[in-house]
C-alpha cells in the first residue's frame, strides 16, 4: 500500500473515534459541569442505577473499564456519598456496590437528561437510520 492509499478521515476505527467523541460532548458537559463527574464516573453510577447492586468486578466487566479505572471512580462518588460499599457474606475480600439515597437521584436525574441527548442526536436521522446504526454498534461492541 502506498503512503496516499490510507485515508484517515475513512479508517473506521478513527470515525468511530470521532463520532462518540463529538456525540458524547454536550452530555460530557451536564455530568462534569453540573456534578462534577469524570466519564467513568457516570459509567459506574449509571451501571448501578441500572443494574442495581453490583461489584466493581462486575462493573469493570459490563462496561470494559480497567479496575483501577473502576475502583478510583467507585471512591469518588462514594466520597460524594453516591454509593455504599458493603462486604460480601460469601466472600469478605468481595464489596458489594449500591446506590445511596441521593445516588439514586441523581442517577434518575442523569437518566432523563441522557434520554433526551439520545432522542436529539437520534433526531438527525431516520428510524429506520437509528435502528441499523445501533444494531451496526451494538454488533461492533459484541453485545449482540
Amino acid at each position: 500500500m502506498k503512503k496516499d492509499d490510507f485515508n484517515l478521515q475513512n479508517f473506521l476505527p478513527y470515525l468511530l473515534n470521532r463520532a462518540a467523541e463529538e456525540s458524547s460532548l454536550e452530555f460530557q458537559k451536564v455530568y462534569k459541569d453540573h456534578y462534577g463527574m469524570l466519564r467513568n464516573e457516570w459509567r459506574v453510577l449509571f451501571h448501578l442505577g441500572n443494574y442495581g447492586e453490583m461489584t466493581a468486578k462486575e462493573i469493570g466487566e459490563r462496561a470494559r473499564l480497567h479496575k483501577t479505572k473502576v475502583s478510583r471512580a467507585v471512591h469518588r462518588l462514594e466520597e460524594r456519598r453516591y454509593l455504599l460499599r458493603s462486604r460480601s457474606d460469601t466472600d469478605r475480600r468481595v464489596e458489594n456496590l449500591m446506590l445511596t439515597t441521593l445516588g439514586q437521584s441523581v442517577y434518575h436525574e442523569l437518566y432523563g437528561i441522557a434520554g433526551q441527548y439520545d432522542a436529539k442526536l437520534a433526531a438527525q436521522f431516520s428510524s429506520d437510520e437509528v435502528a441499523l446504526l445501533r444494531k451496526m454498534l451494538r454488533q461492533l461492541a459484541h453485545m449482540e
